[in-house]
């Protein structure tokens, strides 16, 4: 096979751009619909796409490098013929040393040397624990690297359980002068004593006692921003449920907030309470009504 450089009209120095546009320059000429269909169109066009595939592939082009060289050494440690024996009109002009040879091939090694060993430093892995608060509100943590660095860290408002944060070029060092690895940190977030996310909305049973569930009430009510005024209406049962619109955490694109939604729980004093039994006892309406009405009908 004759050299490829020649074939695809580049010189060993070449970049990869240079030798992708020269196939395609070639390829769109040899193609049949544009020169028509002929034996030595053919045959010339395979040989273009396999100088092509010789040169794209980083291994078989190093592999032609080193036997180009080889040869070239070859060649230079020939005996040479004697003054006496060279032709006269050869005479006239400087004999040629061969070193503009080793110059081209000695520059395609080293390029072709530079684009094998280019390449991206290895991404790295690590886990920071933060709390339920630190999670909606956002923080600012320090991350220990593999290294002993110790960097800062800031935490998005509203990040998720398992969500990840990339530090870019924080990670393992490039080769060959190419960008360095990323450090990839993997947040674990605590669970709350009261608050349950689902989503970007907040959930929260809140007790209430009969006579604010009975008569409506205004109580101050957790949120993840800070203690806010709920207002219970007058007569509500166990398991209704509020909403505080705009009270959840922030949403990924930071353009709005899920909301808080609040369950009532009536819970009864734990001491007993002879006024509230005797209440109840001679309560008629509360004795007649039955909540579980519903149960006997299916």
């Amino acid at each position: 096979m004759r050299d490829p450089y020649e074939i695809l009209g580049v010189g060993p120095g070449a970049s990869d751009a240079d030798i992708k546009a020269a196939y395609r320059r070639l390829a769109k000429e040899l193609h049949p619909d544009t020169r028509g269909s002929s034996t030595a169109l053919h045959a010339r066009f395979q040989e273009v796409t396999a100088a092509y595939n010789q040169l794209k592939d980083e291994s078989a082009r190093r592999r032609f490098e080193a036997e180009r060289l080889s040869e070239a050494i070859r060649q230079r440690s020939r005996p040479q013929p004697s003054f006496e024996e060279t032709p006269a009109p050869a005479s006239a002009a400087p004999a040629d040393t061969g070193d503009d040879v080793f110059s081209e091939l000695f520059e395609g090694i080293k390029n072709a040397g530079k684009r094998v060993f280019r390449a991206r430093g290895e991404d790295h892995s690590y886990r920071l624990q933060i709390t339920f608060m630190e999670a909606a509100a956002g923080a600012r943590k320090r991350v220990k690297l593999g290294d002993g660095r110790t960097i800062e860290l800031a935490v998005p408002p509203g990040m998720r359980d398992g969500g990840k944060i990339r530090m870019r070029g924080q990670g393992g060092e490039g080769h060959g002068g190419a960008a360095a690895g990323d450090a990839i940190v993997t947040v674990e977030v605590a669970e709350h004593p009261f608050f349950i996310r689902q989503g970007c909305d907040i959930h929260l049973t809140l007790p209430v006692t009969l006579p604010e569930a009975v008569l409506g009430a205004k109580v101050e009510v957790p949120t993840v921003s800070g203690p806010v005024t709920l207002t219970i209406p007058a007569g509500s049962n166990s398991g209704t449920r509020l909403r505080l619109k705009g009270k959840g955490v922030a949403e990924e694109d930071g353009k709005g907030r899920g909301d808080q939604y609040i369950t009532l729980s009536l819970v009864l004093p734990e001491a007993p309470d002879s006024a509230l039994k005797d209440f109840a006892a001679s309560w008629a309406e509360g004795l007649k009504h039955n909540p579980r009405k519903a149960f006997s009908q299916n």
